[in-house]
């Protein structure tokens, strides 16, 4: 079965940085884009950035330049560096999957607490 395991949230200090895994199970990890999104309390679930399978890449616009989305197709990996981040960072970041059939799936979340 398809599997999502995100890691490497926590607490930083406005300005530090975090790199967040995604490792992935139970498909073809290289034939699929993969996607970052996060979800602040009390707020909708939002688009981050996706990394093609040809590592074409995408950022929503307010982490352009700080954020950067790669893949280690050998590990089934998905990574997202976060660096600058800022407390609007603050949120669980999620890794999710839509494979060719239309099902997508999502892992389980990694919490990052920004502070000022």
């Amino acid at each position: 079965q398809v599997q999502l395991v995100e890691s490497g949230g926590g607490l930083v200090q406005a300005g530090g940085s975090l790199r967040l895994s995604c490792v992935a199970s139970g498909f073809t990890f290289s034939a699929n884009a993969m996607a970052w999104y996060r979800q602040a309390p009390g707020k909708q679930r939002d688009w981050v950035a996706t990394i093609t399978k040809l590592n074409s890449t995408a950022y929503t616009g307010s982490v352009k330049g700080r954020f950067t989305i790669s893949r280690d197709n050998a590990k089934n990996t998905a990574y997202l560096q976060m660096n600058s981040l800022k407390p609007e960072d603050t949120a669980t970041y999620y890794c999710r999957v839509l494979l060719f059939s239309g099902n997508q799936y999502w892992g389980q979340g990694t919490q990052v607490t920004v502070s000022s």
